[in-house]
């Protein structure tokens, strides 16, 4: 299952994946939420499983899992749990995954797909580009990724990205400029744009393009003509993209089934285990993140069933995958960044770049109000703690733990972004541990002080910590219980 979005100011990691397994009957599936506030560069690796990997479609990729880089949080997780499914979102964000020493970047193909004995499905929640998903395949086929076209299944009614939409976002991003002096910082892939027809019941959809490609292309041009009449200067290749779009219709036949039918099937089936990957972080959420910085779909755990069609007893544990610091990308209020020599130390040694723009993520301390936060949307029953290695070379560690705004303290995230840059971060001050960390493999390996901000963590939040990263290998993922 697939889909992606971002989110990092608030204290999540960029990313919300999902993670489903499914046991014995009467099963319920596992999701792994991550969260954070990035460009989204993760890493879920090949797991030695039989899984169900369903890719939704509606979440902003960013999509992804997002644990913290690619390297430290997801490749070691996804290895550890199962290969991963996406649900929401585009190609406006990504994933790295490093397996066997070679980096595979995924920004709308499931990352699970390079494990051979897994199915990965794109899912209803995400929005295609199709010239993009092909380009995606051809530079990790480069690599190393095979069988792919065997293994993948599309829904039928994910809605489709066209040229056109991506030259609207940046349409929109110039305007922005213009009338506002600031942009939203979009990837420009076309995102809100799409989703923006798909709320309008304007947008065109997969089995509409496998149905009567002559109606479908009436449709186009409609469609066409409308953002002609609202962007006069928008240059489109009507013709040009119809023939482009007629041969990816031949490509895309074999791997388009009924999403819904095809998931019912994985739930009710034979015993299987099922990873669902969402695109951006919890802070990112169309409904519940910083607006009107955030992605154009629902990141959070509710877009599991609507970005996938399956009925809500079919989730179970929820994961929250968040970085022992906090990131953010792009644009937008970020109460704990650290504009100075620790939020640079941060974003160097975490390598923090966005993997679909290449954008620096702002880096800051861990804000456990925005995990707070998240956990009240999701209901996290385990957190897995990526990154922690970062923080090595720390001889104090701070965590936001409260807000005050007019000197008055808040018990709540604000909404309103005028608000959240005004907001005064409490800290506490936590002793450093100042020792390298990444070789250790179990939780009293690590030294004492990084132990204690584990469990000053788990203490705050009330929630346990069942993964510690400290390390881009899968090896380097701790596992307490």
């Amino acid at each position: 299952m697939s889909g992606r979005q971002r989110n990092a100011s608030r204290g999540l990691n960029d990313l919300i994946r999902i993670y489903s397994s499914k046991l014995q009957p009467p099963d319920h599936l596992s999701f792994i939420w991550i969260v954070d506030d990035s460009d989204c560069k993760n890493s879920p690796a090949n797991l030695p499983v039989n899984v169900h990997n369903p890719r939704p479609a509606v979440l902003d990729k960013g999509r992804k899992l997002s644990a913290n880089r690619t390297p430290t949080g997801l490749n070691s997780l996804c290895h550890v749990c199962v290969p991963d499914s996406p649900l929401q979102g585009g190609n406006n964000a990504g994933h790295t995954v490093v397996v066997d020493s070679v980096e595979y970047d995924f920004h709308l193909l499931p990352s699970g797909i390079i494990n051979p004995k897994v199915t990965a499905f794109i899912g209803n929640g995400v929005v295609i580009h199709l010239p993009g998903l092909f380009e995606e395949a051809a530079k990790n086929e480069s690599k190393g990724l095979k069988g792919w076209e065997q293994r993948l299944i599309i829904s039928d009614r994910a809605h489709i990205v066209f040229d056109f939409h991506q030259a609207v976002d940046g349409i929109q991003e110039q305007q922005r400029r213009e009338q506002a002096g600031k942009n939203l910082g979009t990837t420009k892939k076309g995102i809100g744009p799409v989703y923006s027809a798909k709320a309008a019941r304007s947008g065109l959809r997969i089995c509409d393009l496998l149905s009567d490609f002559s109606q479908f292309s009436e449709r186009y041009k409609v469609l066409a003509k409308q953002y002609k009449s609202m962007y006069p200067t928008l240059e489109m290749d009507v013709d040009g993209e119809l023939a482009k779009l007629k041969t990816f219709a031949e490509k895309i036949e074999p791997m388009v089934r009924d999403g819904v039918h095809f998931m019912y099937e994985a739930l009710h089936g034979p015993p299987k285990k099922i990873l669902v990957e969402g695109a951006n972080a919890a802070l990112l959420d169309i409904d519940f993140g910083t607006y009107p910085f955030v992605t154009s779909s629902n990141c959070t755990v509710g877009g599991v069933c609507t970005g996938l069609g399956m009925p809500p007893q079919n989730v179970g544990a929820v994961y929250g995958v968040v970085k022992a610091y906090t990131t953010r990308v792009g644009i937008g209020a970020f109460p704990t960044e650290q504009s100075n020599d620790v939020g640079e130390l941060l974003q160097t040694r975490g390598k923090e770049v966005g993997v679909t723009t290449g954008r620096k993520r702002r880096c800051g301390w861990l804000d456990l109000v925005l995990i707070k936060y998240a956990h009240m949307i999701n209901g996290f029953t385990a957190i897995a703690l990526t990154k922690l290695d970062i923080l090595d070379v720390f001889s104090e560690i701070k965590v936001g733990m409260s807000y005050k705004v007019d000197n008055q303290m808040i018990p709540h995230f604000p909404a309103n972004q005028e608000v959240l840059h005004r907001v005064e971060v409490q800290y506490e001050t936590l002793p450093g541990w100042k020792c390298d960390t990444s070789a250790a493999r179990s939780f009293e390996d690590l030294p004492e002080n990084a132990q204690n901000y584990v469990r000053f963590i788990e203490e705050q939040l009330g929630v346990p910590v069942k993964w510690i990263g400290v390390g881009k290998s899968r090896e380097s993922m701790i596992q307490l219980f």
